[in-house]
């Protein structure tokens, strides 16, 4: 079979070989929103209406793509997203997305529902370890996991604030799907129509010695994937206090993700945190929010230099990434691009799609004729005619 570069020569056709090789219930997990499922294909179609003005006549014989993130030097834009499922993409997906992004000098951002120990991806994530969580009802639950990241060495822990509620997915209760996996004959019925991705995933794990387990949850709550779990609950009444409290316990930096409202960004900068990720978690959460680029420069313009702003949903090409730093962020956040390369190829797939996107990145700013991203700025964006 040929090379997974020979088989993909963009993100979108690394996603058509995960689609053929998932299940349909894995897949619309990772694929598909919420309610009438518009929003996922807004955010795409958001950034490709912004045109890229180009400016010619420039000596861009020599280009970097180079930044600096929470004063740690790398040679992208990118920070791997927060992405749930990972193992289920491929044999140990988690690990093999991220010693990808090690490998391509980029953080990669473990989820709290990781089914891989801190310690693990510690290992192996040598370019940025950062950590994603929700706050719990059990407000003390969420704390072991705070103090767990931060004996392992994470960097950076991004605090997810976009999910009061489970999201109305319903094309995930269609398929059967849900998190934790619970087996029931939709679910089975379509894993056998997989034969080649049930043996390779679900085989292997069970050879050893049973599926993945929450690695990261208190003992109190951690359970298998599937079947029965002590579950914990988003809280819808996670409020500023909370972030008050997370920023006296947490010592590293603070990336507060799925802010969309100019105001809220002022907030977030009062209450002390670092980062603020521009986000509607992809899609997948509120079908009727608006798409993320299109609440980027309101954000920046609130913020005003006093945190670092990242961006996130719907990117597809290296252009988006411009598109993004261009109208103010400071990198942005890629969470299917390398779940896709996953599905395809593991490690092998996930490293694609960021050579991939670190490709297009250095054509567009030759195209754009710059020669560094601080020359990035408004005047390079203009809205399609």
């Amino acid at each position: 079979m040929p090379d997974i570069a020979e088989r993909a020569h963009n993100i979108a056709q690394l996603r058509a070989l995960a689609r053929r090789r998932l299940p349909r219930a894995i897949w619309e997990f990772v694929e598909r929103g919420t309610e009438d499922d518009l929003l996922i294909g807004r955010n795409v179609s958001a950034l490709q209406a912004l045109n890229l003005l180009p400016r010619t006549l420039r000596d861009v014989s020599s280009r970097s793509a180079r930044t600096t993130l929470f004063g740690r030097s790398q040679p992208l834009p990118l920070v791997i997203a927060p992405t749930g499922v990972a193992d289920l993409m491929w044999h140990r997906g988690e690990r093999a997305i991220a010693r990808a992004a090690a490998a391509a000098g980029i953080p990669f951002t473990q989820t709290t529902s990781s089914t891989t120990a801190f310690a693990e991806i510690a290992k192996v994530a040598s370019a940025g370890h950062w950590m994603q969580m929700y706050l719990w009802e059990r407000r003390d639950l969420s704390w072991q996991v705070v103090d767990a990241a931060r004996d392992h060495g994470a960097d950076v822990l991004v605090l997810t604030v976009d999910t009061p509620l489970w999201p109305l997915r319903e094309f995930n209760r269609r398929a059967g799907m849900s998190n934790p996996v619970r087996p029931n004959a939709r679910l089975i019925g379509d894993f056998l129509r997989r034969p080649g991705w049930l043996a390779s995933v679900i085989g292997r794990y069970m050879l050893e010695g049973g599926l993945p387990q929450f690695a990261n949850y208190p003992a109190e709550v951690g359970g298998r994937v599937t079947g029965k779990v002590a579950r914990v609950t988003n809280s819808a009444s996670v409020d500023w206090k909370d972030v008050e409290a997370l920023r006296r316990r947490w010592p590293g930096k603070l990336v507060v993700k799925g802010l969309l409202h100019p105001e809220d960004a002022r907030l977030a900068v009062e209450h002390g945190v670092d980062g603020i990720a521009v986000s509607n978690h992809g899609g997948r959460n509120f079908d009727s929010s608006p798409p993320a680029i299109a609440a980027l420069p309101a954000v920046v313009d609130a913020v005003a230099g006093r945190a670092t702003v990242l961006f996130d949903s719907g990117v597809r090409r290296g252009a988006d990434v411009i598109k993004a730093l261009a109208l103010g962020a400071d990198a942005v956040m890629v969470g299917r691009a390398t779940l896709y390369g996953c599905a395809a190829a593991g490690e092998r797939g996930a490293a694609h799609a960021l050579s991939l996107l670190a490709n297009e990145i250095d054509v567009a700013m030759a195209m754009l004729g710059i020669a560094a991203l601080d020359e990035l700025n408004r005047d390079f964006v203009s809205p399609a005619v």
